[in-house]
C-alpha cells in the first residue's frame, strides 16, 4: 500500500505527463500538417486530420461566433477545470479508480485549456469514421478526458477493487 502523499503524488505525475503528452502531439500536428490536411494511417478507419476547435466539447458552438467567444470560452473551461480540481481533492482515497479518472480528466482539461487560452483553439487531430460516418476529431487530452470518465464510471459501479487502480492505491 502506498501512502495517500504518494498516491498524490502519483496522480500529479500523470496529469503531468498527459499535459506533455497532449502538448508535444499538438506541436508535431502543427508542424506537419496545415490546417484540414490528412494522413491516411489505417484506410477506410483513421486518418491524422488537423482541425481547429473554436467551440466546446464535441465541436459544439463552433460554428457560432458571439464577441470575445475565446475568451468567454476560455473563463468556462477555466471554472470547469477548477471545479474538478477541487472535486478531486474530495475523493476519497479509497476510491482509486476514482481519483485515477479526476487526474487524468484534469490532465486532459489543462491541454486543452493551454491551447484555448494561448491559440484560441483546441488542436484535434484523430479523425476515426466508417464509411461516410466521422466520430468527432479528438486529441490526447480529450482521450485523456474519455478514459477518466469511464474509469469514475467503473469506480461508482464498485469496480474499484479490480486492480487496474493498484498504483494509486493507498
Amino acid at each position: 500500500m502506498t501512502s495517500p502523499a504518494v498516491s498524490r503524488k502519483l496522480e500529479l505525475i500523470l496529469v503531468i505527463l498527459i499535459v506533455v503528452a497532449d502538448q508535444i502531439t499538438k506541436a508535431m500536428v502543427r508542424r506537419a500538417l496545415e490546417l484540414h490536411d490528412t494522413i491516411e494511417v489505417v484506410p477506410g478507419f483513421l486518418s491524422l486530420t488537423r482541425v481547429h476547435n473554436t467551440g466546446a466539447a464535441f465541436g459544439m458552438f463552433n460554428a457560432m461566433e458571439f464577441p470575445f467567444k475565446t475568451a468567454v470560452l476560455t473563463v468556462i473551461a477555466t471554472l470547469a477545470l477548477a471545479g474538478v480540481a477541487w472535486y478531486a481533492v474530495t475523493v476519497p482515497p479509497s476510491d482509486r479508480l476514482a481519483r485515477l479518472g479526476v487526474a487524468s480528466i484534469l490532465g486532459g482539461a489543462i491541454g486543452n485549456l493551454i491551447d484555448r487560452a494561448t491559440v484560441g483553439y483546441v488542436l484535434d487531430y484523430v479523425d476515426a469514421y466508417y464509411q461516410g460516418w466521422h466520430f468527432w476529431a479528438f486529441n490526447v487530452a480529450d482521450a485523456a478526458i474519455s478514459i477518466g470518465v469511464v474509469l469514475m464510471i467503473l469506480d461508482l459501479v464498485g469496480l474499484g477493487g479490480i486492480g487496474v487502480g493498484a498504483a494509486f492505491e493507498c
